[in-house]
């Protein structure tokens, strides 16, 4: 495993953290490459919870991890992130790193957030709130403050000055909202920023000597591929490039230094938000998986829509992302059914499609083809291998690994550490 990108292959939720986690124990160092505090992974270490947000998952084994160039950073949220994780006995200082050229997400862009979503009225995207596509607008006007910033006192007031300023503008003229005081922007952000300036350094540089030594780099995607602002239900995404090919750009890494591909799925599909969901369950079905399932988003605590596996999403991710092998969780929520149906094509217009359109008012008349499976009606949380796992189960798991043409790696059957069955090592 010399370098591994880990990304989710739904609409996020699949479970990635706790992928990046097991892996995560024999990686030297694991870098976030994208998105901001918008996502959340969430791992069970004992009987204890921890829902990260920036830091990467690797801060739980005592692995050195990176905040790329790639990812928006609330200053102010990494910090209490950061106080909440040490006052839980995690060592976070010693072993974190942020890149200099990760831009910062401060409360101008949350306020923005906030007043856009309004505007929206019917049509919001069902954003976060936390500023994290306002942050990026900024990045790619050239307006942006970077992490690098915290380290320059000075050079950080007189920027923010000018972007409160514009703001502001905004705020008031376009949106009728309250204008940002300067002064409690500064006063907010300031010690935060100084708290991380010993931080900033230049990841780039730090991953690719670890890549020259051999060390064995974990490349950790949030999100999920449906959400990538270019390929996935536009506008119902996020603000970032979430594929596989974004890990180089975010990270400071050629390509070519990328060296395995595994995409995360869930034994069925979840999305947090608006936007279109062919294989969506009525609210009663839905129950029965949340329930079990645990299925509350980890950053915003919004219950998550449910639906059947969709093999039509996991056959476009799968070719954007070049996923090689396949990690499945959440398996044991499946052990209630007698049946499992899996979509694996839409009826549209007339036709049978096996692909996903990008037009979202095509998706809309689409409505999924299904195969039944037999399901297993057995207890699963106890299983270790994969010699042990209902015939009905492994069958299942077989079937998804095929529609994506991924070799099978693991399968999660609970929210403990100890309940992952791997299957090739």
């Amino acid at each position: 495993m010399p370098s591994t990108v880990v990304v989710g292959a739904q609409w996020g939720d699949e479970g990635k953290g706790r992928v990046v986690d097991i892996y995560a124990k024999r990686a030297d160092m694991v870098v976030r490459f994208q998105g901001g505090n918008n996502a959340g992974h969430t791992v069970l270490v004992g009987e204890e919870h921890f829902a990260l947000h920036l830091i990467p998952t690797g801060i739980l084994r005592g692995t050195s991890c990176v905040i790329a160039n790639g990812v928006v950073v609330d200053p102010q949220g990494l910090v209490e992130e950061m106080r909440d994780l040490e006052a839980r006995g995690v060592a976070v200082r010693d072993n974190l790193l942020i890149g200099e050229n990760a831009h910062l997400v401060l409360p101008y862009h949350r306020a923005l957030d906030a007043a856009e979503e309004k505007a929206r009225g019917a049509a919001a995207i069902g954003t976060t709130l936390r500023g994290i596509g306002q942050a990026y607008t900024d990045k790619y006007a050239r307006s942006g403050i970077r992490a690098l910033d915290m380290t320059q006192p000075e050079a950080l007031r007189e920027k923010l000055a000018a972007n409160v300023a514009q703001k502001n503008a905004l705020l008031v003229k376009i949106y009728d909202a309250e204008p940002l005081d300067f002064d409690q922007v500064c006063a907010e952000v300031a010690p935060a920023c100084e708290e991380l300036a010993p931080l900033v350094t230049d990841t780039a540089a730090l991953i690719n000597r670890a890549l020259d030594e051999g060390k064995r780099v974990l490349f950790e995607g949030a999100q999920g591929t449906l959400l990538d602002v270019d390929f996935g239900t536009y506008p119902f995404c996020t603000s970032s490039n979430i594929i596989a090919a974004a890990a180089g750009v975010g990270a400071g890494v050629s390509p070519k230094r990328l060296d395995a591909i595994v995409g995360v799925v869930k034994a069925y599909t979840t999305r947090v938000g608006g936007g279109p969901f062919p294989t969506e369950c009525p609210p009663d079905l839905a129950e029965k998986f949340r329930h079990q399932g645990r299925e509350f988003g980890s950053t915003t605590g919004r219950p998550r829509r449910i639906g059947w596996f969709d093999a039509v999403v996991t056959r476009k991710a799968a070719m954007l992302n070049g996923i090689e092998k396949l990690a499945v969780t959440h398996l044991d929520v499946l052990d209630q059914f007698d049946t499992i149906p899996i979509c694996v094509a839409y009826h549209s217009d007339g036709e049978v499609r096996d692909t996903f359109p990008n037009s979202l008012a095509h998706l809309e008349r689409c409505t999924p083809i299904y195969e039944e499976m037999p399901g297993w009606r057995r207890d699963t949380t106890g299983v270790r291998s994969a010699a042990d796992l209902p015939r009905a189960a492994r069958a299942y798991l077989d079937r998804l690994a095929q529609m994506m043409g991924a070799q099978l790696c693991m399968a999660l059957v609970g929210p403990r550490r100890d309940q992952t069955i791997v299957i090739e090592a």
